[in-house]
């Protein structure tokens, strides 16, 4: 199989990835939303609510994983995809409300179902029932489908980028060149504690255990 380091590859496999947890996990009960990669730094992904998309007339969710975590170990990934499935069984299966406080706070409803789909899941004491990890059975399922690690990361990298053309760029007059933002800001994903440092690090957050990610 060839290496996932190629993004219109990577797309097509997190929909085949999607298809797959829907049948094991869901009985194939829900229908496939968008999958997107972007950038965020409030998360490692995020299910909406209302139809985000539009595909000949025919309204579509969007489930979408950050861009700028892709390269964790393949069983986080998943994780994170798994999360915002359940969120979308509750919407779509369930009809339960599994957030509040603006879609941050994860209620016992998002408990039982992520319990009950493969994941393990702690409390946070802001966030409620938002930290999930994968559970043995999934870890299992991974190992036993030959779940593929992903190659391909985007760097969240917040310094100067080059736009189009100017009048400066034209005239010919000097334009200023691009220096390096020293400054990198970390986001806990679960909690939303920032840290700082002058350097590329790892961090994690000290209250939630996660891995903070950059942005």
């Amino acid at each position: 199989m060839k290496e996932l380091t190629k993004y219109s590859r990577l797309a097509g496999y997190l929909e085949k990835l999607y298809d797959k947890l829907n049948a094991d996990f869901f009985n194939g009960e829900l229908v496939r939303p968008v999958i997107t990669i972007q950038s965020s730094s409030r998360s490692y992904g995020h299910y909406t609510l209302y139809d985000a998309w539009s595909v000949k007339g025919e309204g579509y969710k969007e489930i979408n994983i950050a861009a700028g975590t892709l390269n964790r170990p393949i069983e986080y990934t998943v994780c994170t995809l798994l999360h915002e499935i359940c969120h979308q069984y509750n919407n779509e299966i369930a009809h339960v409300q599994d957030c509040s406080r603006g879609g941050t706070y994860h209620n016992k409803y998002f408990k039982r179902t992520a319990e009950a789909h493969g994941l393990t899941v702690t409390r946070s004491e802001k966030y409620g029932w938002s930290i999930t990890s994968p559970s043995d059975e999934l870890l299992d399922w991974i190992l036993n489908n030959d779940i593929q690690e992903i190659k391909l990361n985007r760097n969240e990298y917040h310094g100067i980028r080059i736009a189009g053309g100017n009048a400066a760029a034209e005239s010919g007059a000097p334009t200023p060149s691009a220096r390096p933002n020293h400054n990198h800001r970390y986001v806990c994903p679960h909690c939303h504690n920032i840290a700082r440092s002058g350097k590329p690090i790892r961090l994690i957050c000290g209250d939630c255990l996660q891995p903070m990610i950059e942005g």
